[in-house]
This record gives structure tokens, sequence and C-alpha cells, in this order.
């Protein structure tokens, strides 16, 4: 499940000729006396690069004694200050909070763990496993644990172990013998055997998941996701949804995502922003591809129908534009 092309396919990379003094000079600018520049603001924090904006707090503080966040949290507010101010996160930083906010308080959002969880490589988990420790003295997996129930849960704790087989090799009888244990443990059984589910999605390589589905259709007539989607319900089902997706494709899973946000009544704006921000040093020239490719109509599109106002200004230049 490694990003492809990591490096080179997000939408905002390093700002050219950047200048972290000019642009803590123009964000000071743009906050000061009555009224607040919202456009001058956007315009630069959405067009340099996460590392770029880590200089522009450092110097904003050296030249002016402030500190920029807290500075941006006083003069927005709504949907757009939660954009701008996950922006000024590193991806790192921004996962590790969107987690604990998923886990703490009353309810859990589930949508938010099966999201980061399913798509991020074992590496990124082992650092978020290891950040989230550092910021908040506590253990993801414990926390989880606690907030999490049943099979879910289970699917839950076998991907924080950030143990997924990485090995590109795999032999057709082994493959032919997953496929037929998914079928057993499904489609032929009378009630399901979630274990077998969660153990072969939730451990095996990408390439290897990819022969076990096509031999799993050849053998049952079905596709794994039909199966797992009459099989398996609520948030189980959602995980191993998700983790099939990755599995196939990240951006593809990601522009779904990012459709199911913005279609019908109302807009998942905690989804919608999640997304464009931890995608958009990544793949999200890919994902607006798929997007495009999936539902005749672009990501810029859907997303200048969809919101308003400087937040909306601001995801629009985060998606570079229309795709070509």
């Amino acid at each position: 499940m490694a990003y492809k092309g990591k490096a080179s396919r997000g939408t905002i990379k390093d700002y050219p000729n950047f200048d972290a003094d000019n642009d803590a000079q123009l964000l000071r600018k743009a906050m000061k006396g009555l009224g607040t520049d919202e456009s001058a603001i956007l315009h630069i924090l959405t067009t340099r690069s996460g590392a770029q904006r880590v200089k522009i707090c450092l110097q904003y503080k050296t030249l002016f004694g402030k500190d920029l966040v807290e500075d941006l949290k006083s003069e927005l507010g709504g949907k757009f200050e939660k954009l701008i101010i996950g922006l000024m996160k590193t991806p790192l930083q921004y996962d590790v909070s969107e987690l604990h906010n998923a886990l703490k308080g009353a309810g859990t959002d589930e949508k938010c763990l099966i999201e980061i969880l399913a798509s991020r490589t074992n590496q990124e988990l082992r650092a978020i496993i290891q950040a989230y420790q550092q910021e908040y003295g506590k253990d993801l997996e414990e926390n989880v644990i606690s907030d999490t129930s049943g099979h879910f849960q289970r699917i839950l704790v076998i991907l924080l172990q950030a143990n997924r087989d990485e090995s590109t090799a795999y032999d057709e009888a082994t493959v032919k013998k997953d496929a037929q244990d998914l079928f057993q443990a499904g489609e032929l059984k009378c009630g399901t055997d979630e274990s077998t589910f969660l153990t072969i999605i939730g451990t095996k390589s990408a390439p290897y998941l990819e022969q076990v589905f096509a031999e799993y259709m050849k053998i049952s007539g079905y596709q794994i996701e039909e199966s797992i989607s009459s099989e398996t319900s609520g948030s189980l089902r959602t995980a191993l949804l998700a983790i099939v997706k990755c599995v196939k494709s990240v951006p593809e899973y990601f522009a779904i995502t990012l459709y199911n946000a913005m279609q019908g009544a109302g807009t998942d704006d905690d989804t919608l922003i999640r997304v464009m921000i931890s995608r958009s040093e990544v793949d999200l020239l890919d994902i607006s591809a798929k997007f495009q490719a999936n539902y005749g109509k672009s990501l810029f599109s859907m997303i200048k129908n969809d919101t308003s106002g400087d937040y909306r200004n601001a995801l629009l230049s985060m998606c570079g534009g229309e795709v070509k």
C-alpha cells in the first residue's frame, strides 16, 4: 500500500522563489488593524508547501514575537479556520491530531479512524503511533480498544501493528488457498467467519491481495467487495471495504471518499478538509484524475458547487485547478 510517486503527485509543491520573511510580513499585514484580508492569507498558505509553512511560522515569531497559528485562530472562523489551521501542521502532526479528535469525547469518529488507518503505509503508521504517544502521553492502540468493540476493533488493532507484509513475491498455491478460505468463510458458510477476512485482508501485501481477489472472483463469481457488503455490516464493513479499495488504488479510494463527502444533501466538511489537507502533497493530482474518470466531472467543479466563500477559494486553490 505504498504511495506511488510520492514526491511529485501532490498539487502543492515548494513555492518557487520562496521568501519566508516576506510571507511573514504579508500575513501580519493581512491580520493587523481593522478587518482581516482572508484572500491574502489563503493565497499564501495554500500555495506554500508544508516545509515552507513551518519556516513562515518561525519567521513570524522571530519578527513579531507572536505565534502565527494563534493569530490565525483569533482572526479566522468556521470551516475556513479549520482548513487553514490544519494546513499549519506537518502531515504527521495532522494525522495524529485527527486521530486524537476522533477518539476524544463522548462519540467516536469511526470514519476518520478507518480512513487514516486503512490508507497509510507501515512506516507512516509506526510514526503516527510514536508521535501520538509523545503528543498525548497515551497509547493509540489502547485508546482505540477502549473506544471500539467486536470485529471492528480487531481489524483496527491488526492495522495498528503496522506489520502488513511488504513483499511482492507470492506463490500461486497460497493465493488459491487464501481465495478459497475467504470463499469458505463467507459465501459458502451459514453466517460469516469474520476472522478469516480480518487476517487475510488485514495482513497480506497489496500485490498479493490483488491476486487473491482476482482468484476469488474466479471461484465465487463475486467481486470481494460484493461479498464483504453482503457478509458484514456497520463499521467493520466500511473498514474492510476501505482496505480493499486502498489495496487496489489509494487515489481511487480517496476519489470515492471525496465524492461521498459532497454528493447528496449537505457536505461532510470534516472528511473534505481532512482528505484535501492530508493528500495535497501526496497524490491529489492522481485523486483528481480518478475523480474525473469515475464521475464525469472534475473535483474542482464539485468543490466549487458544494462550498462557498473563503473556504471554497482555499479548497479550489489547493485543488490546483481543473484536470487537463
